[in-house]
């Protein structure tokens, strides 16, 4: 069970980030240069692929106990980060992610950067730079994901494949739409990953301190429902405090 979850919450956070990394990789390829946003995409595959090859293997050295500890901490800080703005958002207190939006204001930008004379095999080093640093972003949050959950079930292989899975349809999608993904339900999906990953970061890092779960993996559904109920009280609760969005109310 526990492998089947943490092949889900990587593939929902990887599609959360892929999507991200495909509005900006759209905005420069299809107003600028494929050829040099198609580069940049490659070296940061590349960045992010020694990162993993390297940060996997030094985690899996360390002993499990430890390593549940300090991933658990991670994992429960990164999480929380996530789960707070999703609750904001849902709450009316933060505006919901659009990526239409996003799409267009780095569709503008892209169209207002100079053009520069072709070096090489880069014929645009604006598209190469921002695809690049898009892709590189947001891969290093998945890059992190992968590590810490492959790292602390001693199956990182496991965790690329969630991945993965998650990268091949967020392409695919955008091969065929070539636009935004903007019916995809990010901000939903951000607020499961955000549960999933704070449910995680308690579970593992209380077993990294020495404690011993009624039912073992089994507890983890107790946890990821009670993260749920908590998250889901608290948007009710701020839904009705003036000020959100939501209400108008200053």
């Amino acid at each position: 069970m526990r492998d089947v979850l943490l092949v889900l919450s990587v593939f929902l956070a990887s599609v959360v980030e892929g999507v991200e990394a495909l509005t900006i990789v759209l905005a420069v390829g299809t107003t600028r240069s494929w050829r040099s946003t198609r580069y940049g995409i490659g070296a940061a595959l590349l960045a992010l692929a020694v990162f993993v090859a390297i940060l996997g293997p030094a985690l899996t050295s360390i002993p499990i106990n430890a390593l549940r500890l300090v991933i658990g901490g991670l994992l429960l800080i990164f999480g929380l980060q996530w789960l707070r703005k999703a609750v904001l958002r849902a709450s009316g207190f933060k505006p919901l992610h659009d990526e239409v939006a996003i799409f267009t204001k780095a569709t503008a930008k892209a169209r207002k950067a100079g053009v520069a004379e072709p070096e090489g095999i880069i014929d645009d080093w604006y598209s190469f730079t921002i695809a690049f640093k898009g892709v590189l972003l947001e891969g290093l949050e998945i890059a992190f994901i992968v590590v810490t959950f492959g790292a602390n079930q001693g199956s990182i292989p496991l965790a690329i494949a969630g991945a993965a899975a998650a990268i091949i349809v967020v392409v695919a999608a955008g091969m065929v739409v070539h636009q935004p993904l903007s019916r995809v339900p990010e901000n939903t999906l951000k607020f499961v990953v955000g549960i999933m990953l704070t449910s995680f970061g308690i579970f593992w890092g209380s077993e990294g301190a020495g404690v011993h779960w009624p039912g073992s993996d089994a507890a983890l559904l107790g946890v990821i429902a009670l993260i749920t109920i908590t998250a889901l009280t608290q948007v009710a609760w701020l839904s009705h405090l003036p000020g959100n969005l939501k209400t108008g109310n200053a």
